[in-house]
């Protein structure tokens, strides 16, 4: 099938639509705009700038994708925002493409929610299957790993972090780099355990790494060692002593802290 293009719609010269694309009433699309097949753009959303969709996204009204980053240093270069498969961008979303300060991209990977009022700015590099709720904000040059939930109107610093499989709870504010496989909350946000819930809902079903990640949880946040100390510990342990290093998921973790240079939530 073509494209089905309400007559209202504005889609300029250069712009590329795939197979089965429709376009809702009163949209805008740029002309460096590729949409990808079997994608669906509701009424009133405006896609401009070097923006890539890939296969079966859909976007619904008042959202605006691809625009300028909200950065005094962006000058009109030609930087990018690049989106995956099966993602759902709900009513007034904002995503900012990318500045030269950083790679020049914004991208979001695939099988994503992201609920109404998303902002999502300028440089962040998100994974997939995420699940962002209402009012979820996040500043400039966020890095986000894959099955990750924001709840409503948790706010993200800029350059900050979050690993995979963690969740943040309503209202949280996140200043430094959020784990994986943690839950976070409060403002400003304390680490509240494993997030054991969410990561079964999302997939995880290794009991024997949950177990690890739970003995690794109290050792950097309930032993009362420094960090450097428990992160000792945790690596020069066997599973044998019940520390488990050797857990894939515990390693990850640590690795994540070792690399942190914002500092990470405890």
């Amino acid at each position: 099938m073509t494209a089905i293009i309400h007559p209202t719609a504005i889609v300029e010269k250069g712009a590329e639509l795939g197979r089965n694309v429709t376009i809702g009433a009163y949209t805008t699309i740029g002309p460096d705009v590729v949409i990808g097949d079997d994608c669906t753009i509701g009424p009133h959303v405006n896609i401009e700038g070097n923006t890539q969709f890939g296969k079966a996204n859909k976007v619904y009204s008042f959202s605006s994708i691809g625009g300028d980053p909200q950065s005094i240093v962006y000058k009109g270069e030609p930087t990018k925002t690049v989106i995956g498969d099966n993602n759902v961008f709900r009513e007034n979303i904002t995503v900012n493409r990318g500045t030269m300060i950083d790679e020049g991209i914004t991208s979001i990977g695939n099988d994503n929610l992201f609920m109404a009022y998303v902002h999502i700015a300028h440089d962040c590099r998100l994974g997939s299957n995420l699940l962002f709720s209402n009012n979820a904000s996040l500043a400039g040059h966020v890095r986000c790993g894959d099955h990750v939930v924001l709840a409503g109107y948790t706010l993200i610093h800029q350059f900050v972090r979050i690993g995979e499989y963690s969740f943040c709870g309503v209202n949280t504010y996140c200043t430094l780099d959020i784990p994986p496989f943690m839950l976070v909350a409060g403002d400003r946000a304390i680490t509240r355990g494993i997030n054991v819930k969410g990561m079964r809902s999302r997939g995880f079903e290794d009991k024997e790494a949950l177990l690890e990640l739970k003995r690794a949880y109290k050792t950097i946040y309930r032993s009362g060692h420094t960090m450097a100390g428990a992160l000792e510990i945790l690596e020069n342990a066997t599973s044998e002593e019940g520390k488990g290093f050797n857990c894939e998921p515990v390693k990850r973790l640590v690795e994540f802290i070792k690399s942190t240079t914002r500092g990470v939530i405890r």
